[in-house]
């Protein structure tokens, strides 16, 4: 029998604010397909959400979480193709969350990226690869209360 199981996932737009600016972490993908993309990643046996947030910005990011805000949101998508480290899974279910953090520097993960920056809300529409991912930076920079 084939297997048809969704990974549940954790979506984290990171920002960071400096004086009357927000900054937010994007990151070069590599690791199953090349892109611009926010940190997001799989809730581990035991995690609550929130837990998994923080240890994704933390392993993603290398900063940690001061704040969390979990929005209404959640999005399914099926793998374009079968992956080999995730034998069965055929799919993500995704929570979307802000992250604020402290702007520092981006340690990324090399295995998944070659590397982050931090970027102003209309450089990083341009550059999201995923028209949902510039839907959540939307829905987050709204949040602030500017209307894009």
């Amino acid at each position: 029998m084939k297997q048809t199981k969704y990974r549940k996932a954790v979506f984290i737009v990171v920002y960071a604010r400096e004086k009357d600016k927000t900054y937010y972490v994007i990151l070069k993908r590599k690791k199953h397909w090349h892109g611009w993309e926010f940190p997001k990643g799989g809730v581990e046996s035991g995690e609550n959400l929130i837990k998994a947030v923080k240890r994704e910005t933390f392993e993603e990011v290398g900063l940690k979480s001061k704040k969390i805000k979990r929005f209404n949101i959640q999005g399914r998508y099926k793998y374009q193709k079968m992956l080999k480290d995730r034998p069965g899974i055929i799919g993500q279910i995704s929570t979307l969350f802000s992250v604020e953090v402290k702007k520092g520097r981006i340690r990324v993960d090399k295995r998944e990226h070659y590397y982050g920056k931090w970027m102003e809300f209309k450089e990083a529409m341009k550059k999201l690869t995923w028209k949902d991912q510039k839907i959540c930076l939307k829905m987050v920079d709204g949040f602030f209360g500017r209307k894009r």
